[in-house]
């Protein structure tokens, strides 16, 4: 990954995560706030919640390096996490390498 497309992507990863801890949020917020839902239950789905949005986090965002910043992209992209915006900025080459479809 050349210079400029490794500056955007750190961008593309910071608001990636950003909007992945808020849509998390808003799922807890919801889990929470269900009181049709015994408070017991809520806790146990709440704690689930929360394990498999930490692995999928890891899975999308751990090991910040430029040998995985390309499969990074490719599941930051595959999420819908990633800013048009900012993608319009990569290389040709890196936006097709990097095309989950």
């Amino acid at each position: 990954m050349n210079e400029s497309d490794w500056k955007v992507f750190k961008k593309i990863k910071d608001k990636a995560i950003e909007q992945f801890c808020a849509q998390a949020l808003h799922e807890f917020e919801e889990v929470i706030s269900d009181k049709k839902e015994h408070v017991h239950h809520r806790y146990l789905h709440l704690y689930k919640l929360v394990e498999n949005t930490d692995k999928r986090m890891a899975l999308l965002f751990n090991d910040h390096s430029r040998s995985k910043a390309t499969m990074q992209l490719v599941a930051i992209r595959g999420a819908g996490l990633a800013d048009e915006g900012l993608l319009s900025k990569l290389s040709d080459e890196l936006l097709e390498h990097t095309d989950p479809k």
